[in-house]
């Protein structure tokens, strides 16, 4: 909210400012500017005063509008530099230093777009050994907005260097690093990511403006008064709340309570990220099994911080409670209170201030017994208790383009190369409505770019959480398939992790592959080399017999099962009942064969298709894993 207030009075400054010619944030030393195209300069001064801008042998003059803008456009110029700028006003001239002409690359989405260097896999090494003066750095701060802004919060462009990469996007450093081993042009990089976010965020008003269900959202933006919601009203007091808490009184914390009306999350996360914002009370409820022997001896339940205030019950049986918002919760067990088999655990959440939510990291929530650790975190159900309704905090998913407005917006005058873009982890819940929300985001952002051709390359979502034990729905295998179908659209490729993710954190720490997949599509699309950028891509299927044969895009020189002994796994099968189970599958030539004892008469095959499809082995001769897929359009569960 206060870095809201400040971009507007920022703005503000800059308009009425005078005497002084004064730059973007985003134009400043140690800049990119992007090659092969007309070079766009503006800024700020009085009115009617001249400013002259030079670069590189080329000169324009101009004059400030009545808005007190002005905007010159010099000749588009190869890669190249370093190079000085000089831009003369009445009475100030600004040099900037040290300048390359090369090809910029916006890196955009979320947490695991915003990953920095130095939590990375081998840390200390690539940063040792990121000292590329070719590659320029611009990381944009955190802001949001209810309008289009004019500029950027940013510290300006850096050369790479161990000294300035730490902080820096991962993804966007092994990207940029890997183009570099292949073309002899200079690298820039925009950082633009906020983690947990969601793609309407990054979208423009006008797209979303619409889109039904977003409509009446961006009109309240428009409001003049829109701010003033977010202000502290009377509110009953939160004791008030808890004493008409019908979760409670209705005993939700029982095995037996009847859960038909309570809704899926993930968790850990914000109230904020499931559209709930305010104070009260929301239950949580999640399953997990013991065996016999995991029963006999005390377990922890580990549920990390819940902002604010918890009670939690095991099997109807409260085992703990704590008033800290950011304490993490570990709860003891003892014996007597387990089951063999199912339990269920529940939690009760309060919040009284701001966001609420499970605040901790992936790998804090988990049952702890004397042999195993299980996994808490991913797919829990949840109900609303009560939320006072006249409390609305503003995070960055709390209404459509606030994001693209703050972080975007200002970019749209500069020339790029493309866009490189991981998100969709916090969408996964919607996953269906994401195969047209995403590709609405890429088409606007290349009209607001005015750059129809833009390439934009995206890297579908991880392998995460706890390996299914049964074939069965998954919302993070439907939004992989919104993100692949994407690649309907021209100028736009997919680079997958379905092999690298962790099962216990969603961020992957291994960025370097991330960053290697991307580059390829940015070489094979962009720059014009001949390798290879996908793996084996779904083609087609023939049903014969009890069999199901099928054919493959991109195997390169053949298909491959990464596996000691040459198993393909991953597969199921499935007859008209639509019941999936695992199935045998074999590579013959270049195609495969998939079958069951179980099922006489097939007629769809599923590959991958899991949150965390660990076992999944397909490959192509160059080692890249085959994208998973689904032959059925049978409704999913995200599928309203």
């Amino acid at each position: 909210m206060k870095r809201i207030y400040i971009s507007t009075l920022l703005m503000l400054f800059v308009v009425t400012a005078f005497a002084k010619v004064k730059l973007p944030n985003t134009i400043s030393d140690n800049m990119m500017i992007q090659r092969d195209k007309p070079v766009s300069v503006w800024g700020w001064a009085d009115s009617g005063e001249r400013v002259t801008v030079s670069l590189n042998g080329q000169t324009m003059k101009t004059k400030a509008g009545k808005d007190k803008i002005w905007e010159v456009q010099l000749p588009a110029m190869p890669y190249g530099g370093p190079y000085e700028m000089t831009v003369q006003g009445n009475t100030n001239t600004i040099v900037l230093k040290n300048i390359l002409i090369g090809d910029i690359w916006v890196c955009g989405g979320q947490s695991n777009m915003e990953w920095l260097m130095q939590d990375v896999r081998n840390a200390d090494y690539e940063i040792k050994n990121a000292n590329c003066p070719t590659i320029r750095l611009l990381h944009i701060n955190r802001a949001m907005s209810n309008k289009p802004e004019l500029d950027v919060d940013t510290s300006g462009w850096m050369e790479c260097t161990s000294q300035t990469v730490p902080r820096f996007t991962a993804v966007g450093y092994f990207f940029a690093r890997e183009l570099q081993k292949e073309i002899d042009v200079p690298i820039g990089l925009i950082s633009s990511s906020w983690g947990g976010t969601v793609v309407e965020t990054w979208t423009s008003m006008e797209e979303m403006g619409k889109i039904p269900g977003y409509a009446e959202r961006v009109k309240m933006m428009c409001d003049p008064g829109f701010f003033h919601k977010f202000e502290k009203k009377d509110q009953p007091d939160i004791y008030q709340v808890l004493e008409s808490d019908k979760g409670l009184s209705e005993k939700w914390y029982l095995p037996e309570t009847n859960i038909t009306k309570w809704k899926e999350t993930h968790l850990p996360g914000m109230w904020s990220g499931m559209r709930i914002y305010g104070d009260g009370v929301i239950w949580f409820r999640k399953e997990f099994d013991l065996t016999a022997e995991q029963a006999k001896e005390p377990i922890v339940i580990s549920l990390g911080a819940i902002d604010d205030w918890d009670v939690t019950y095991l099997n109807g049986q409260e085992i703990g409670k704590m008033d800290s918002y950011n304490t993490p919760r570990e709860y003891i067990v003892s014996p007597e209170r387990l089951k063999v088999g199912r339990n269920v655990l529940v939690v009760k959440a309060v919040n009284h201030t701001g966001d609420g939510g499970f605040t901790g990291e992936m790998k804090q929530m988990y049952c702890l017994t004397a042999n195993e650790r299980i996994p808490l975190a991913g797919d829990w159900k949840y109900r609303v208790s009560q939320i006072i309704e006249t409390t609305e905090t503003l995070g960055p998913n709390s209404y459509p383009s606030l994001l693209y407005n703050a972080m975007l917006a200002p970019l749209t005058k500069f020339p790029i190369k493309g866009t490189i873009w991981y998100q969709g982890e916090s969408n996964s819940g919607d996953a269906y409505r994401y195969r047209s929300l995403f590709p609405n985001m890429i088409r606007d952002w290349r009209k607001q770019w005015k750059y129809a051709e833009m390439p934009f390359y995206w890297v579908q979502l991880a392998n995460f959480m706890k390996p299914a034990e049964e074939p069965g729905q998954s919302d993070w295998a439907e939004l992989r398939e919104s993100q692949h179908l994407t690649l309907e659209l021209p100028y736009t490729g997919e680079a997958l992790a379905i092999d690298i993710g962790e099962t216990e954190d969603i961020h992957p720490r291994n960025k370097q592959d991330v960053g290697h997949r991307l580059a390829l599509n940015a070489l094979a699309k962009t720059y014009g080399k001949e390798v290879e950028f996908s793996g084996p891509e779904y083609q087609s299927m023939k049903i014969d017999g009890n069999r199901i044969i099928l054919t493959f895009n991109h195997i390169a020189q053949g298909l491959v099962a990464k596996d000691k002994y040459g198993y393909l796994k991953g597969f199921t099968i499935a007859g008209a009942d639509q019941k999936f189970v695992y199935a045998q599958a074999a590579i013959k030539g270049n195609t495969i064969v998939v079958s069951s004892d179980e099922i006489e008469n097939p007629v769809a095959v599923r590959y991958a298709w899991a949150d965390n499809p660990i076992d999944a082995n397909l490959y192509n001769s160059v080692g890249l894993p085959a994208s998973p897929f689904r032959t059925d359009t049978w409704k999913v569960r995200t599928q309203y």
